[in-house]
């Protein structure tokens, strides 16, 4: 789908020479593409979602003097040697052991939403290491009917206790509105929920050990394959977006909620209860009970597609039966109908879109070439995800030109220009 500029768009702003054009977000000027799985140095990395205001500077993917990303290096680790994955893998024994309950209470807490990454995660747990996870999901915006299925599976198929959290839904719509007008960033709301909620949940069954998933510098964060957990506090975090201390001692009224100060809402009539599911756990409360945060894929070696297949078996995870809008993939983010407008507004402020993320994780983890993954961003990238837009935009209040005439003002001048009377990224891999 070919978008045109809005009329109220200033294009003086794209026609500068090249050294001259406009850089947001503090993003690299000069655009560069990994040697080995075509991804961008545009690639923003995770970052504190309290603190993400219209000016916040994003910290990108970093490269080496080879033209090859920190996610291939670190991916690289996996096949190297330098990780004993047997070692590891008593390592996790040898924790499961140490926290292992017999009198029936929960041992572990598991989040997620029955995707194949959680899904695998809590059976190999309950099943192969006989912990007794608690499985907690924050809800999704709205969900897709294979997105439920999925999640009805994994607790019937399964088998799996589990708590599923609604928040309000008055304001969680507001909130959605508030990161699309002033971030971009519709998703803002879930990934909240998504990064806390399990915190929340420890500390209200007194679970005193938290799994999440795969490492993060399998995606290119500069964190050390040496590195199973969050860090509890700001200061010994390794990148921002892995702490659990986000509010490092800020005054609530100026924590940031869908690029907007809280004071704000509360100011505006909102009530602070209602706020407060998407405000994180006391980082000293979480200390004083002593619960402790690991990635299963220190553990495990992770491979996505064979956590797809191993989620199909055990909890009879099942497939999108379409095509997933934006990429070639079936089985990746399909719970919510606002995830196609996630993927695509990153690809409006940073170049990047589902196919690259899709492709260059599965080149990394060598099942496809780089060279395949060029001609599947071809012909996907940037694909307009109209398939769930109506349910979309009723949900944020707004009409499809309010939508592309906010865009406009998010997209970065040395990356976009106007060809053909149509918007075209200046520098793709393809």
């Amino acid at each position: 789908m070919k978008i045109a500029p809005s009329p109220e768009t200033d294009l003086s702003r794209f026609n500068a020479p090249a050294d001259q054009l406009d850089v947001l977000y503090g993003l690299p000027r000069d655009v560069q593409f990994c040697t080995r799985c075509n991804m961008s140095n545009q690639q923003p990395m995770s970052s504190n979602e309290y603190a993400h205001g219209k000016d916040s500077k994003k910290r990108t993917l970093a490269f080496d003097e080879h033209g090859v990303c920190h996610a291939c290096r670190f991916n690289d680790l996996k096949e190297s040697g330098e990780i004993d994955w047997a070692e590891r893998e008593a390592g996790l024994q040898e924790l499961c052991d140490r926290f292992r309950r017999n009198d029936g209470s929960y041992d572990c807490i598991v989040g997620g939403s029955g995707g194949k990454d959680s899904g695998m995660q809590a059976h190999l747990l309950k099943y192969k290491y006989g912990m007794n996870p608690l499985t907690v999901t924050w809800s999704p915006h709205l969900y897709t009917d294979i997105g439920w299925k999925n999640f009805q599976n994994w607790i019937h198929v399964g088998g799996f206790d589990n708590y599923l959290y609604t928040p309000n839904g008055k304001i969680h719509r507001l909130l959605t509105r508030n990161a699309t007008i002033n971030l971009m960033h519709p998703f803002q709301p879930f990934i909240l929920g998504q990064k806390t909620f399990v915190a929340k949940m420890a500390v209200r069954f007194n679970i005193p050990l938290i799994f999440y998933g795969e490492m993060p510098g399998e995606y290119g964060e500069q964190i050390s394959h040496k590195t199973s957990s969050y860090a509890a506090r700001s200061e010994n975090a390794e990148s921002e977006g892995f702490s659990l201390d986000f509010l490092a001692g800020k005054d609530v009224r100026d924590v940031l909620l869908g690029g907007k100060p809280v004071g704000e809402y509360l100011d505006e009539g909102t009530a602070l209860v209602d706020l407060m599911s998407y405000l994180p756990t006391d980082p000293d409360l979480l200390e004083k009970k002593g619960i402790e945060f690991k990635y299963l894929g220190y553990y495990k070696k992770w491979v996505p597609q064979e956590a797809y297949y191993y989620s199909v078996e055990h909890n009879g995870f099942e497939a999108n039966p379409v095509r997933t809008e934006g990429t070639y993939s079936k089985y990746n983010s399909l719970d919510d109908k606002v995830d196609g407008f996630f993927y695509y507004t990153r690809w409006i402020k940073f170049g990047v879109g589902r196919a690259m993320m899709d492709s260059a994780q599965e080149i990394r983890n060598h099942h496809i070439t780089r060279d395949e993954g060029q001609a599947l961003m071809a012909r996907f990238e940037g694909e307009y995800p109209a398939r769930y837009e109506s349910e979309f935009l009723d949900y944020i209040s707004m009409s499809r030109e309010e939508l592309f005439d906010l865009m406009d003002k998010f997209r970065s001048p040395h990356l976009w220009k106007v060809e053909d009377g149509c918007w075209t990224l200046r520098h793709t891999p393809y």
